[in-house]
């Protein structure tokens, strides 16, 4: 036999004992994976915010089939359809989440709030944030950089240059809450959007007291409780000089707003006030 035809028989049997053995090693070590993944992942909108709470939607997808109890678990960019879709692959029940939208907790425009210094740094709130307090007497306020901005794939946000502030789209906003990650000042908060769209919050995270609060910013909380003493529900707060307004006990009467003395409770998507009526006196009654 010659050398070549040896080489030849040695290297197939050599081929055919390395291919038995892989495949027994991949029988034993093979990793069932349920199919039923890839059909939550085709269900989920595949824009892997993070939303949820998982890394991705193929995260999420795989969280979704090993949990026993989906109630708690939400897209918020598919909202209930999709988990409506999700729910009806698997056999569970959806839950019921309330529709969210990112408000910004931050008045102090230009014209609230005056510059003090000039920051030529980087353009970034989080390099802004590590280095100082801000350009103004307010060290809680938005720095203007827009980083949150820039953390958000759902062109949802926009910088307006009159204000040096973020605008939230509410139309666009899918409550993933990346800029709300991306903010260093947590100024930015998600809460539910409310019936019709209509939301009540105080728009200010200040913690100073009242008159430095106030002189740093004409339309900051200066914790004077009005707004807490006035509300019948209970659902405002008061923690270290800052009113907080619970949107799930609120009920959107408005009284909080009207005695607001520094307008810092922003009202958005209700109609307007009607204009109050004065009673007359009997001094301005006309003489008959």
């Amino acid at each position: 036999m010659s050398v070549v035809l040896i080489t030849i028989v040695t290297l197939a049997g050599l081929g055919a004992i390395a291919a038995v053995i892989l495949y027994l090693a991949s029988k034993k070590f093979q990793v069932f994976e349920d199919p039923r993944i890839d059909q939550v992942e085709e269900a989920l909108p595949a824009t892997n915010c993070g939303g949820c709470g998982f890394p991705g939607c193929r995260a999420f997808a795989e969280a979704l089939v090993k949990a026993d109890d989906i109630s708690s678990m939400n897209c918020p960019v598919g909202g209930a359809d999709t988990m409506s879709d999700v729910a009806a692959i698997l056999g569970k029940e959806a839950g019921s989440a309330k529709p969210q939208v990112a408000v910004l907790r931050c008045n102090g425009s230009c014209e609230h709030r005056p510059k003090l210094t000039d920051y030529q740094g980087a353009t970034s709130c989080a390099v802004a944030a590590a280095l100082y307090g801000g350009e103004t007497g307010c060290s809680y306020g938005c720095y203007g950089c827009g980083d949150c901005v820039q953390s958000c794939q759902f062109d949802a946000m926009y910088m307006d240059e009159a204000t040096g502030l973020p605008v939230i789209i509410e139309d666009s906003c899918v409550a993933c809450g990346a800029c709300v990650e991306a903010c260093p000042k947590d100024i930015i908060e998600l809460r539910n959007k409310g019936p019709k769209s209509r939301r009540i919050f105080v728009s200010c995270v200040n913690h100073d007291k009242g008159a430095v609060a106030k002189k740093a910013c004409a339309v900051a909380c200066i914790g004077c409780s009005k707004c807490q003493k006035v509300c019948p529900y209970d659902a405002i707060t008061m923690d270290n000089n800052l009113a907080y307004i619970d949107y799930e006990k609120c009920k959107l009467c408005r009284k909080c707003v009207e005695v607001c003395p520094t307008n810092s409770i922003h009202e958005l998507n209700f109609p307007p006030r009607k204009p109050k009526v004065e009673k007359e006196t009997p001094e301005q009654a006309p003489a008959e």
